[in-house]
This record gives structure tokens, C-alpha cells and sequence, in this order.
């Protein structure tokens, strides 16, 4: 083994930079973008990167000398290079500052000496107020790049469900920010650019870490305070002196992990079963500020027997009785049962029967036998958004299944329905029928049926935006959409298609105004 590939594993203490060296990295990595690596690898190449297959990658990017390309296969990809090579792709930081703020390892000052990153650092990018950004966020190398287990204390990447959270969240001004179990920041630096301090806290040192480097090296607006510690222990001193937080978000360390099964801390927080989100959704309330949200991941047990509202909804009923009701939106995105739920998290720890069967085993074993002893029959997986309610009405508690993928971003649409919810909680049925509505420039139409019949069989209004919904309507409610330019009041449309369809009025108003709470509330109808 070369020295390089020797000091190739996983580093006692990662990245560590200051400001001259953060300075000098930024301006090597400019240019550097997602849209340049799709450039370089193509699109082939690209799919197999989202398969976690490097290989036809790493030949892309060999075939090129640019000095984009090598970043590519040194920092991203876990190509070894030359000195020389590195040299040229780094000339601002240089390749001695490169290993010393631990990005790389070398074998030798020579020329063609092999030089191979310790870490993983590559380019996201996201949308701003002042347009598209590139960042460049650093973190342990995945195992599809070392082909070995993870170690127990790896700080993960930008993956797939950071990016839900983060196009989830709702982007608008804030104050305060709570990042909880930040890993690497990115949900940090996402909330950087809507807020004026973020408190980013983990349990793991070497996240905060990997945190503070890529706050350093992409200098985000917004004032940091990074924290050690566990749940909301690290903020307990900021709500003891008032200072509570207009937002929380939080890719919390959700996994079930049984004794006997492989532990890491980016995954799992030490409690059994899903104590870790029943926490969150029965104590968040209490860090917020009145009207402030959390916006989480995670999992819940479903017990034999049971609906997965039900223990959902006895978490938020916890945080009504401690003085804190919370308006919820949960959005159940899957459910596995056991044995999925255990092949899919050993799988994502490197655990596999190729790697060692016996152990494979004992692991599955004892996911079976801890599901077992809670009667435990599938464990559910979405996205929770809360909001601290007002206590002078009942909360909103909408707790909903969605199969298929989610529209992203989905920030907006999530800011939408929180706010056409307050607006019918304060409308009452009367206002409602007075009130002249839009349909939303996104909502189509459809109909279908058999060609000889005069009438459709079926009309579906389609929502292009949003959760993609689509509610099939009756003759009446097709009608009112069809007329919502905002001229007419609902109680109008409803009174002319009554007279219309030869119904009394009194039933055509009783059954659409339920109808159109519910297209409102979805943002198929405008106020």
C-alpha cells in the first residue's frame, strides 16, 4: 500500500482551515459547478453516480487534462493524480495548504508522486434571491469511493434526503435559525440565505467540524454559532433567557437501531425506536418563537394493528398538554415493513452478506426480534412540518399519505397551505359564499368517457404545481372552478348552477362549501 493510499482512511480529525487558506480554496474552486462535472462526465456517467457507481466517471474525467476535471477525480470521485496534476488544479491554496487543511494526502513531494483526497468536497448548488449559488460542501467519503464500511463516526454529504428537507423548507426571512444534527451544514447554509443567525448543533465533534470548514470556505451571510450536544440540550440556555427560534429544521439521527445492529452517529441518537422524532414532535414547540415552524425528517413505528396517525398523533397531543399546540402537516412518503426497513439501513451502513454473512445475520436478526417485541409491523417515512399555533383555535392537525415523487422545490407551496389554513379557520361559511375566488393559473381540466355518451363519465381537476393533486368533480364543482375568475362570489356561481342543474339551492351550497374549503386549502382556488 502507498503512503498516499494509506492515509486514505478515515482521518482521527478532518478538515480545519483558516482564513487565508478558505479564501484561497474558494478561488480555485470557482468555476468548479454541478453543470461543469455534468459537462465533464456526461450524462451516462451522471445516472451512475445517483446508482453510487463511480467507475465510467472517473474514465470520463481521465480523458480530460482540464483542470476542472481533475478536481473532478481528486476531490469528488477519489481519483489518485500526480502532484504535478494537483498542483495545477490548486494553485491558490496550493498542494502543501491542500494537505494541510486535510483535504489531501500525498506520497512524495515529487512531481509524479501520487496525491489522493482524505475527504469528499463537491459542488451543490441552489437558488437564492440573487439567483442560482454555487457552494462547495466537504464530508466523509462515501462508500461507493472507498470501498470499505463506513466508519461509525462518518459524516455524510449532500444526499438525497437532505435535499428533500431542504426544498421542503420555507424560505422567507427570518430571524433565528436552529439547524439540529447539522452533519456537514447544509441545511445551514441553505437557511444562511434567509437568516440573520444560525445555530447549527450535532452530537458528533467531527460533523461540527466538517461544518465550520464549509462555513469557511463558502463565507455564507448569515452569523453562525456552532454547538455540541444532543437534541435541544445546547439551546436549553437561549430559551431560559427568552431567544427562541422562528425556524428549526433538522435531518435528525432517525434510523431504529437495535443493540447488535452497526451504529453511526449520523444515523442513529442513542434512543430506542423512533424516541428520536417522537422527541422532536412532542418538545420543538418549545424552542420556537409564537408562529414559528419546524420543518423535520423521520420515521415512526407502526404498530400491529394501528393507523401511523394515531402515534403520530399522540406525540403532537404531548406538546398540546405541555402548553404548546402545534398546527402539523405530515406527510407520509413510505412505509417498510421490518424486514425492508432492516435490509435497506444495513445496506446503507455496508453491511452485506458478501462482506460476512454471519454478522449480516446476527444484524437482521436483531432488527427482527427488537420489531418483534414492540409488535412493531412497518415503520413509516416523511416529512413533518410544524408550527407553533395560536391558542385560541384548534391547531391544524393534517397528517397524509403521498405516493410518488414530491415536486421540488415544495417550500413555497408548504408557505401556501399554512396560509390559505389560517385564512379558513378565520372565514366563516357565510364569508366564504361571499367571497369572489381565482382558480390557480396551474389547475387544468380533464375529462374522459365513453365516446358515444353525451356527457363525460369523469371530469378531473388537475393541479400542474403543488403536490401535483388531482380531485375528480361532480358537474357543479367542475362548474364553479370553471367560473372562479374572481368576479363572481361562490355563493353566486353556486345560486346559477342550482338554478342550472334544477337543484335547490340550499343543497347545492350545503355540499360545495366543504368542496371548495378543500380546493383552497390545496391551492386550486385563489383568495
Amino acid at each position: 500500500m502507498s503512503p498516499a493510499a494509506s492515509q486514505h482512511q478515515n482521518p482521527a480529525s478532518p478538515v480545519r482551515t483558516g482564513p487565508a487558506q478558505a479564501s484561497a480554496l474558494r478561488a480555485d474552486l470557482e468555476g468548479w459547478t454541478v453543470d461543469a462535472i455534468g459537462e465533464i462526465v456526461g450524462d451516462v456517467a451522471l445516472r451512475a453516480l445517483d446508482r453510487e457507481q463511480v467507475v465510467p466517471a472517473v474514465l470520463a474525467a481521465r480523458a480530460s487534462s482540464d483542470r476542472l476535471a481533475v478536481l473532478t477525480r481528486l476531490l469528488m470521485l477519489g481519483d489518485t493524480v500526480t502532484r504535478a496534476e494537483a498542483a495545477a488544479a490548486l494553485p491558490q491554496l496550493s498542494v502543501d495548504g491542500a494537505v494541510a487543511t486535510g483535504l489531501i494526502g500525498t506520497s512524495g513531494n515529487g512531481a509524479d508522486d501520487e496525491v489522493r483526497a482524505l475527504v469528499d468536497l463537491r459542488p451543490t448548488s441552489s437558488v437564492g434571491a440573487d439567483g442560482e449559488l454555487t457552494w462547495w460542501m466537504a464530508s466523509d467519503q462515501a462508500e461507493a469511493v472507498t470501498g470499505s464500511r463506513l466508519a461509525p463516526d462518518h459524516v455524510l454529504g449532500m444526499g438525497g434526503a437532505s435535499a428533500m428537507l431542504a426544498s421542503a423548507t420555507m424560505r422567507v426571512p427570518r430571524g433565528r435559525v436552529l439547524d439540529l444534527g447539522t452533519g456537514c451544514g447544509i441545511q445551514a447554509m441553505h437557511a444562511s440565505l434567509h437568516a440573520d443567525e444560525v445555530v447549527a448543533t450535532d452530537i458528533s465533534r467531527r460533523a461540527l467540524a466538517f461544518a465550520e470548514f464549509n462555513r469557511a470556505v463558502n463565507a455564507p451571510p448569515a452569523v453562525w454559532s456552532l454547538r455540541e450536544g444532543s437534541m435541544l440540550e445546547p439551546v436549553a440556555a437561549d430559551i431560559a433567557a427568552g431567544n427562541f427560534f422562528d425556524l428549526v429544521v433538522s435531518n435528525p439521527p432517525f434510523v431504529i437501531t437495535p443493540q447488535g445492529a452497526p451504529s453511526f452517529e449520523y444515523r442513529h441518537g442513542g434512543l430506542p425506536g423512533d424516541a428520536i422524532v417522537e422527541s422532536l414532535v412532542s418538545n420543538v414547540g418549545s424552542v420556537l418563537a409564537p408562529g414559528g415552524v419546524a420543518q423535520m425528517l423521520g420515521n415512526w413505528e407502526i404498530r400491529r394493528g394501528t393507523d401511523w396517525r394515531e402515534r403520530l398523533g399522540t406525540w403532537l397531543d404531548a406538546s398540546a398538554a405541555a402548553g404548546f399546540p402545534m398546527d402539523a402537516w405530515v406527510i407520509q412518503r413510505d412505509a417498510l415493513d421490518g424486514a425492508e426497513y432492516a435490509e435497506t439501513w444495513l445496506r446503507d451502513g455496508g453491511v452485506t452478506p458478501e462482506r460476512g454473512r454471519q454478522e449480516y445475520e446476527d444484524a437482521y436478526r436483531a432488527y427482527l426480534a427488537d420489531f418483534a417485541s414492540r409488535d412493531v409491523e412497518t415503520v413509516g417515512f416523511g416529512i413533518v412540518t410544524l408550527r407553533r399555533a395560536p391558542t385560541d383555535r384548534a391547531p391544524m392537525r393534517r397528517l397524509e399519505e403521498h405516493e410518488g415523487q414530491l415536486p421540488s422545490p415544495l417550500g413555497a407551496h408548504v408557505m401556501d397551505v399554512l396560509a390559505a389554513h389560517d385564512w379558513l379557520a378565520e372565514t366563516s361559511d357565510d364569508a366564504l359564499l361571499g367571497t369572489a375566488l381565482t382558480v390557480a393559473p396551474d389547475v387544468t381540466k380533464e375529462t374522459y368517457g365513453r365516446p358515444l355518451l353525451h356527457e363525460p363519465e369523469h371530469i378531473l381537476i388537475r393541479q400542474g404545481g403543488g403536490m401535483g393533486r388531482s380531485v375528480r368533480a361532480d358537474t357543479a364543482l367542475a362548474g364553479l372552478v370553471g367560473a372562479c375568475d374572481g368576479e363572481l362570489t361562490v355563493g353566486q356561481i353556486s345560486h346559477a348552477l342550482a338554478a342550472l342543474l334544477d337543484v335547490p339551492s340550499a343543497t347545492m351550497l350545503a355540499g360545495m362549501v366543504p368542496a371548495v374549503r378543500d380546493l383552497v386549502r390545496d391551492g386550486f382556488l385563489l383568495h
